[in-house]
């Protein structure tokens, strides 16, 4: 697939399902904006906007500052709490209605998401021309994915700049001990 720098580019982030396939498949964090400056490259970036989740602990902030710092908007709602102790946080018809809204605004539009949900997006753009990306961790991205997007980036192979590890901790040395020797 050949990239223009004439192309205008927007990213839609589902930072759930991008979040927990890092955590799952690499126990790491993803540096979404690293993330978003590669898939970009050299085009013209209309809009990256991550669709997040917010607990009652508000434990997330850090990661959302970390967004809107890295040039990402954020599209929030609060992460549902059902009786039986299931939570629920889906953007799904949110990312899709924005993605067929800047369909009109962009070249191509890149999906930053490994759910087969969005296939009947992904095909309703096509059809009006867009040029649609999808940028996952192959696996734990929809087969029926990857196929009906015009170009699929696999992550896993990129590991080292794209994904943030926690250092790893050496133990604490223990103090070594003299004996007085006379």
């Amino acid at each position: 697939m050949i990239k223009r720098p004439s192309q205008r580019v927007a990213v839609l982030i589902d930072a759930q399902n991008m979040y927990h396939s890092a955590k799952h498949l690499y126990d790491a964090k993803l540096n979404f904006p690293a993330v978003v400056r590669a898939a970009v490259e050299d085009r013209q970036l209309i809009r990256a906007i991550a669709y997040v989740a917010k607990s009652k602990t508000g434990d997330e902030m850090a990661f959302f500052e970390a967004l809107v710092e890295g040039g990402i908007e954020l599209r929030v709602k609060d992460v549902l709490e059902f009786s039986s102790g299931m939570k629920k946080a889906d953007w799904d018809v949110g990312m899709t209605i924005d993605a067929v809204k800047l369909a009109e605004k962009v070249d191509a539009l890149i999906l930053m998401t490994g759910d087969g949900d969005f296939v009947p997006c992904v095909e309703y753009l096509q059809a009006r021309g867009v040029i649609v990306e999808v940028i996952a961790f192959a696996k734990s991205s929809s087969s029926e994915l990857k196929g009906a997007c015009d170009m699929f980036y696999d992550l896993s192979e990129e590991t080292d700049q794209f994904l943030l590890r926690a250092p790893i901790r050496k133990p604490a040395r223990r103090p070594i001990t003299r004996k007085n020797s006379k």
